[in-house]
């Protein structure tokens, strides 16, 4: 416990080493209950490596990652989700197979010995920030567009009741009009009081909706502070806003 509870997540000088190449090295932020947090930076700074770290999926070579007070660097997912870390992995990974109500039960999974009442409320709570899944929720899943396995990716999350949203790049690959809708239910979330920690290659949306932010580059933390400083902050302008492109 100690001096690391206050913040909801405390991440402490976290390296991640693969075959010898550091892939994270020896960062450090933290995410407040209630607050959106951004993490931006071009690929491969290791924005993936470090979501993948906290959310149980890869192992730290060294330092500390604190949630709610527990010490949780190196324990595995399934422990982690059940602790209230909820992950929306890059590349969604929705039951292809199973309709859309099936892959929101089973976001439901890890609340087993919880009364059917309570997850049938949050079903409905669920599907109605989300009416295009209620639309076409006896559809298989894999038979919507990539915005929609986006939605039900978050949805299938929500289902499990974290403390903690992670999202991997939630506006990869998608329409721009699929990324509107996507990052109006994000900030709706944040608005409810979801707390999240938000990886995003859009940095302009991103930095728009979020309070604050840190900037990745291989592997390290360069640039911090609240996200609308950022948003106006020449360096991050020119590196991940493409301003310079508008003379």
């Amino acid at each position: 416990m100690g001096s690391h509870s206050e913040h909801l997540l405390a991440v402490r000088d976290l390296k991640l080493a693969y075959g010898g190449i550091g892939a994270v090295k020896g960062i450090n932020f933290y995410v407040d209950r209630g607050e959106l947090v951004t993490l931006i930076g071009a690929n491969g700074a290791g924005k993936t490596s470090t979501l993948k770290v906290i959310s149980g999926l890869l192992k730290p070579s060294a330092g500390s990652i604190h949630f709610d007070g527990d010490s949780i660097g190196g324990r595995p997912a399934y422990e982690l989700a059940q602790l209230g870390v909820g992950l929306v992995p890059e590349g969604r990974g929705v039951f292809a197979r199973m309709t859309i109500l099936e892959n929101l039960q089973m976001g439901a999974y890890i609340r087993q010995g919880n009364q059917d009442l309570t997850i049938a409320n949050d079903l409905e709570s669920v599907l109605s920030l989300f009416p295009r899944l209620r639309e076409r929720k006896d559809q298989l899943a894999g038979t919507l567009s990539g915005g929609e396995q986006q939605m039900l990716a978050i949805a299938r999350a929500m289902m499990a009741k974290p403390k903690l949203l992670l999202l991997d790049e939630p506006s990869m690959g998608l329409a721009p009009l699929m990324v509107e809708a996507i990052f109006s239910v994000i900030q709706n979330l944040s608005k409810e009081g979801m707390t999240i920690l938000l990886v995003e290659q859009n940095a302009r949306l991103a930095l728009s909706m979020a309070n604050r932010a840190y900037v990745m580059e291989s592997g390290e933390i360069t640039i911090q502070g609240p996200a609308q400083e950022l948003l106006h902050d020449e360096r991050v302008r020119k590196a991940y806003l493409g301003e310079e492109l508008q003379q």
